[in-house]
């Protein structure tokens, strides 16, 4: 059980934890940037939203 329970942690580590090399944003991140700017269209010039709102929509999605 130790082995994969340490298989499993490796991986979570990797995959989810780790901020990737190519652009420095964990995958978390990575997704509440895409969902602001595809989903909820949001720029510069536009109204803020709450945080909430987009973590929100961002969890509902994906």
């Amino acid at each position: 059980m130790s082995k994969s329970f340490l298989d499993y942690s490796m991986s979570v580590i990797i995959s989810r934890a780790l901020p990737d090399a190519r652009d420095g944003l964990k995958p978390s991140q990575r997704r509440l940037l895409y969902a602001m700017h595809h989903d909820l269209s949001l720029s510069a010039s536009k109204a803020h939203l709450k945080c909430a709102r987009i973590v929100g929509e961002t969890m509902g999605k994906y």
